[in-house]
């Protein structure tokens, strides 16, 4: 296992992270099964583990805390608030009166006093700057989080972050969680180069793409991945970016073979390779997952082997760009493009 120092917090971390979004009801993955995973990688040298309060309403927090008790100090514990829990309007977001709550509630959840990094998992419209980093700032002094960060922002939000800490004299997001992969590449023209500006972190989520990247996706095959189950439309060939996505597979795994790779190797070493990355995010259901995942934790990619991927996927391209997960509000809401009279 390889490690690198998370943006310039002077933390060491694994270059290949836990995510335990598929522990519980998402993925189906009983407690039994996710302490194995736990188990299997803290053994392989994984030391960061990353979840979200969102991932089953809670249920991951909780089954990531039985996985970890008796071994907290040995772990970089990472979670996430800002998205809907339940009904209530105001269990949501990043207000100062929902983030106290709900960090309250992680920890209860994961049976810890702290977490190493609280992410803010999409950037709220709703809630200034000011407000959500002067909760984090108190949060932080009160000794509940050490660090803090922000999770699949555009990349102006995060420049606008940045200054808002400066002006107000608060903490700053130290990471960002964007997702990267080969084949969505966008964020290499404008969030990497402003989180190496400001010497953040990097843990890219989904650097497997959705499954597209795990080998079981391929031209010719029925889909039978656990993604695809549940989101049917990504996997559809009659979508042109979807075609786009099998005719890029096909050409990535003959780049793997010819490398003397698996496709994962390949789709994880590419995350890890670029330079203002400081961890790849992966995300099994089962150890065998995992297993397969652990096989990239020492590749290295030669300079060709990058070449080739860049002739299949132009840097800064998203294949799919309707999965960018960042889109300006303004973008998918029409109202919020016209001027009210």
């Amino acid at each position: 296992m390889q490690y690198r120092t998370l943006g310039r917090t002077g933390v060491q971390v694994s270059t290949l992270a836990l995510g335990a979004m598929n522990f519980g009801a998402i993925g189906r993955t009983t407690q039994e099964e996710a302490t194995a995973i736990v188990d299997a990688a803290l053994e392989a040298g994984v030391n960061l583990i990353d979840t979200a309060d969102m991932y089953g309403e809670g249920q991951s927090e909780e089954m990531v805390g039985k996985a970890i008790a008796g071994r907290r100090d040995d772990i970089v514990l990472a979670t996430k608030a800002t998205m809907p829990i339940g009904e209530e309007r105001n269990h949501r977001g990043s207000s100062r009166r929902w983030l106290f709550t709900a960090l309250d509630d992680s920890l209860r959840r994961l049976g810890v006093d702290h977490v190493d990094l609280y992410q803010m998992h999409r950037w709220d419209p709703t809630t200034s700057d000011e407000e959500t980093l002067s909760a984090l700032t108190d949060l932080q002094r009160a000794g509940k989080i050490r660090y803090f960060g922000s999770s699949t922002f555009p990349a102006y939000r995060i420049v606008q972050a940045q200054w808002a800490a400066r002006e107000h004299r608060l903490s700053r997001y130290v990471t960002e969680q964007p997702s990267y992969s080969m084949l969505q590449r966008g964020i290499e023209s404008h969030v990497l180069p402003v989180t190496e500006e400001y010497g953040m972190g990097v843990l890219a989520w989904s650097p497997l793409a959705s499954g597209w990247l795990s080998g079981a996706v391929r031209k010719g095959r029925d889909v039978a991945t656990h993604r695809s189950a549940i989101l049917p439309e990504r996997f559809d060939p009659s979508q042109p970016y979807n075609q786009a996505r099998y005719d890029a597979v096909e050409r990535l795994a003959r780049v793997a073979d010819e490398a003397g790779l698996t496709l994962i190797q390949l789709a994880l070493g590419f995350v890890t390779t670029h330079p203002a990355v400081t961890a790849a995010l992966i995300g099994p259901r089962t150890v065998e997952h995992l297993r397969s995942q652990l096989a990239a934790a020492d590749t290295v990619l030669s300079a060709d082997v990058l070449d080739a991927i860049d002739e299949i996927v132009a840097p800064g391209t998203d294949l799919a760009p309707g999965e960018k997960f960042d889109t300006p509000p303004a973008l998918l809401d029409a109202s919020l493009r016209r001027r009210r009279h």
